[in-house]
């Protein structure tokens, strides 16, 4: 039996478990995906039994357990942190400490207890690894270079906030530390807080609302806020932060700043809202060159890695590809705190001699993301007969024709299909496909589908082999984490014609694949190989063939607030609450006009259907 190491990321946000084997990632979730709850914190209970299912295994054949971050590290940042802002963060002291003094100090020992709570035998050993040791493990040994510089981008660990390190081999040497308070990615969930958003979950809507606005507050964050060095190492000023009195991120100091008080959420967007997202993604990205310049420098190599939370802006990832300091550059997929349970038990197989197989092929070792679980056509038959629904079952190829045909006609369909993806992203295994020639797609997919704010942007999903003609991007993207803009070639309208300013700038058509362009003719792309998602890439190959077409529209099959579907009662579920059209769920097709009255009061309630 190959070595079996169990990582697991939890008890923050984002739970979730990677199983290893021989050093391999071979299956991998989120615990939101099973247990519905967004950002769902709890112990992964759910995603450590799929791991373990997935190759027939129990606690006692696992060499280890390796958890995604040192508690004792952490405990003494918060118990500084306290001390340091007394009396200002008491009554937020009172209510953190008891339960760090309860478990979270003694995290192996409540992790053996959970574990032991599964049923599943005795748990090994639980190896506990530093949080951006696990966030750089999970960048560089799955990535497909022999060596690379690396960087680890985040709000906060155990102290680091970024580190930069070496990666050659199956070696690891770190060359650099921030620590908190200092933290790119605190700078930047100050500004979500402060424009109405949730922290840990609504960056990505800032990062969406930034091309709206123009960047006249940058002058200010760089003389108030933060001090960048040549380097890219940074300072912030904190007089102007509430982070560590409490659980506010921002407070008068930003008022007097920025002109008011913070956006309430849900209330309507002002071009303030939009120059500050515009007047942050470009510091952001300021210090992110800099920081890779400064990689560069250090180890000699022409290839980077990237991850923790901010290495999600695909943003700020294509303009550092654009700039030219390294060849090449590759993002770890599930790059927050879901991909710590990756790196955690990398960190340990690599420390046990295992090697990275993969290298010299050309390859990464994320199978595509798609590490979670998959549903046969039996599992599929049993639900929708369970749910009363009318379905029809067709081989692979009559599936992908009639596919096409309602996505020709602008149909929308939910694609369901193969292993679920792990990360944030949706690549062709648990996905919302449209036409995106359409003009009228990207509205009615965020308003009729999606139930979410009319401004945000839609990725593309095209041929790895045409992805040239159709995107200005130096390298492969399978991941969706790189930004790129779209063709001069394919543009209907160039950046001077027009006077609209925020929301307005929606109404205006850019590209022959209007959907997916956003108001800066840019877009987040995913290149799709026939080795990484053969049926998805064949569904692409079917589009282009009977449109002349290479891309599609592809977002992640959920609704706003809910994490993306699972299962497929999750599938149906989500389809029937919706206005997709079809849903390709394995086999089987199901078109909304032939299904029975769906009953979910409940869910009407909360979001209205016009």
């Amino acid at each position: 039996m190959p070595e079996l190491i169990l990582g697991l990321s939890a008890h923050y946000h984002d739970s979730a478990a990677t199983l290893l084997a021989d050093g391999v990632p071979i299956a991998a979730a989120q615990q939101e995906r099973f247990s519905r709850r967004r950002h769902d914190s709890d112990f992964p209970a759910d995603a450590i039994r799929y791991c373990l299912d997935e190759v027939g295994a129990k606690l006692p054949d696992l060499s280890a357990v390796a958890y995604y971050e040192d508690p004792a590290l952490k405990f003494r940042r918060v118990l500084a942190t306290y001390l340091g802002a007394a009396p200002h963060a008491f009554g937020t002291f009172r209510h953190t400490l008891p339960p760090w003094l309860s478990w979270k100090l003694a995290m192996t020992r409540h992790l053996g207890r959970q574990l032991a709570r599964l049923d599943l035998g005795d748990p090994p050993q639980i190896v506990v690894r530093r949080h951006h040791e696990s966030h750089a493990a999970s960048a560089f040994f799955p990535s497909p270079y022999e060596s690379a510089a690396v960087l680890a981008i985040d709000g906060v660990g155990e102290w680091a906030t970024t580190t930069m390190w070496h990666g050659v081999g199956n070696q690891l040497r770190q060359l650099a530390e921030l620590r908190f308070p200092h933290s790119l990615g605190l700078l930047y969930s100050a500004f979500t807080y402060y424009c109405g958003f949730k922290v840990d979950s609504g960056e990505y809507k800032l990062m969406g609302l930034a091309p709206y606005g123009t960047p006249r507050y940058t002058d200010v964050i760089r003389e108030r806020l933060i001090d960048i060095k040549k380097d890219g190492s940074f300072r912030l000023n904190l007089r102007w932060f509430e982070f560590l009195r409490g659980q506010a991120m921002t407070g008068r100091g930003f008022e007097r700043l920025f002109g008011g008080p913070r956006r309430v959420p849900e209330a309507p967007l002002t071009e303030r809202e939009f120059d500050l997202a515009a007047s942050v993604q470009s510091i952001t990205e300021e210090v992110v060159l800099r920081l890779a310049r400064t990689a560069r420098r250090l180890t000699g190599e022409p290839r980077l890695c990237l991850a923790g939370g901010v290495a999600l802006n695909c943003v700020a990832n294509g303009k550092l590809l654009d700039a030219g300091t390294f060849e090449e550059v590759w993002v770890q997929p599930a790059a927050g705190d879901a991909g710590g349970s990756l790196g955690a038990a990398l960190a340990v197989a690599m420390s046990r001699g295992a090697r990275r197989v993969h290298v010299g092929t050309g390859r990464d070792a994320m199978s595509g993301a798609l590490l979670g679980p998959a549903y046969d056509d039996t599992d599929i038959r049993s639900t929708l007969d369970r749910r009363g629904a009318v379905y029809r079952v067709l081989d692979e190829a009559t599936l992908i024709d009639q596919v096409v045909a309602a996505l020709a006609a602008g149909k929308v369909v939910g694609w369901f299909q193969c292993r679920m993806e792990f990360g944030p992203r949706a690549l062709g295994a648990r996905s919302i496909l449209a036409d995106p020639r359409d003009p009228r797609m990207q509205s009615a997919l965020n308003l009729k589908i999606k139930f979410r704010e009319s401004f945000r942007p839609f990725a593309p999903s095209v041929l790895a082999e045409d992805a040239e003609a159709y995107f200005e991007l130096a390298q492969s993207s399978p991941y969706m984490l790189l930004v790129a803009k779209v063709s001069p070639a394919l543009r209907t309208r160039s950046d001077s014609t027009s006077h609209a300013t925020g929301l307005d700038l929606l109404r205006i058509t850019r590209s022959t694949i209007p959907a997916v362009t956003h108001v800066d003719f840019t877009a987040r792309v995913q290149t799709v190989h026939p080795e990484n998602n053969p049926i998805y890439h064949r569904l692409l190959t079917a589009f282009k063939e009977a449109t002349s077409c290479s891309v599609l529209v592809n977002t992640s099959f959920n609704v706003r607030g809910e994490p993306i579907v699972c299962s497929p009662d999750d599938a149906y579920t989500c389809f029937m609450r919706t206005r997709m059209d079809l849903l390709a769920l394995g086999g089987h097709l199901l078109e909304k006009s032939a299904q029975p009255p769906y009953q979910d009061d409940d869910w009407r309630a909360l979001i209205p259907m016009d």
